[in-house]
């Protein structure tokens, strides 16, 4: 099953609420900046000795900023279907918000990085238990992944159900790829919906 253009071009195009989740410093907001075809909101604040011992960064130590509310971007597929990205923070501080960003969510991206796979398992759960359609995407930093893929679904547990993908939040493609599989996810869930 793949996505399928609206033959109607003169419809305007069809919203979807797709959100990105992960645990701290996966790269949620470099997905959300890779693809979005406007100047992406963020909500970047600057690290400070506050967040020592609070926010852990594991080895990526060259990270000085941090999401504090959401991030936001948006992206046209084939000018019959609009995606808006909604980037969740990291830090489990700001759980509380991510049942207002998932209203209207058709789908999610949980991104994850494979040197530390214990990050994500507050997502992974949260979407389980939401039971909304999402796509475990592991992000390549520096091109590596610490682990296979098969590790980290092993790793994780989930379904066969939930794809997991490795992807490279710095590339447009790579990212557009990844979440052409969140819609195809989606849109399975909406067929099935639909016959029952």
């Amino acid at each position: 099953m793949g996505y399928a253009p609206s033959p109607d071009r003169s419809a305007p195009p069809v919203p979807v609420k797709i959100v990105i989740a992960g645990g701290f410093g996966v790269g949620k907001t470099t997905t959300v900046g890779a693809i979005s075809e406007i100047a992406p909101l963020t909500t970047e604040a600057e690290m400070t000795t506050a967040s020592v011992g609070v926010d852990d960064l594991g080895a990526r130590t060259d990270k000085t900023t941090t999401t504090v509310a959401m991030d936001f971007g948006c992206v046209t597929f084939d000018a019959s279907l609009k995606l808006y990205l909604f980037g969740t923070p990291g830090q489990n501080r700001f759980g509380f918000m991510w049942d207002d960003l998932l209203r209207g969510a058709l789908g999610a991206l949980v991104v994850v990085d494979s040197g530390r796979i214990d990050d994500c398992y507050p997502a992974v759960d949260y979407f389980e238990n939401a039971d909304v359609p999402f796509v475990i995407a592991v992000n390549a930093f520096g091109g590596v992944l610490t682990h296979q893929i098969d590790e980290v679904r092993w790793a994780l547990a989930v379904k066969d159900s939930v794809p997991v993908v490795a992807f490279d939040a710095r590339s447009r493609v790579s990212v557009r790829d990844t979440l052409l599989i969140v819609l195809d996810k989606a849109l399975e869930r909406a067929m099935r919906t639909r016959r029952s």
